[in-house]
């Protein structure tokens, strides 16, 4: 015959390997939290402290990349006065910093 027979040549290893086997699944989970998970949380956070510091008179730049000066801050809402009468509303959420005082005069 031109091809041989295939035989196995003994038992396979015990599968006691235990917390072994399961090491780089751990690893891997910790990585993911300390780069991914618990930068995210602290964002958050800071993001959230932001929005309660806020005040009346801050200045602010949204994510949409609008500077104004915070007229009447409500509860999901904010006005911001981007020019001389001219006020808009915004959602608290969309605040993206408050600016040192000054910022807007000086962007003039």
């Amino acid at each position: 015959m031109l091809i041989s027979n295939a035989y196995a040549e003994g038992a396979a290893p015990a599968a006691g390997g235990g917390i072994m086997d399961f090491l780089p699944l751990i690893a891997l989970l910790a990585v993911f939290y300390f780069l991914v998970l618990r930068p995210q949380q602290k964002r958050a956070k800071d993001q959230k402290a932001m929005l309660e510091a806020l005040s009346k008179g801050d200045e602010v730049l949204t994510t949409g990349g609008i500077m104004g000066r915070v007229t009447k801050i409500g509860e999901t809402y904010t006005s911001i006065e981007i020019a001389e009468n001219v006020v808009i509303q915004v959602q608290k959420e969309t605040i993206q910093s408050v600016l040192p005082k000054g910022t807007i005069r000086s962007a003039n």
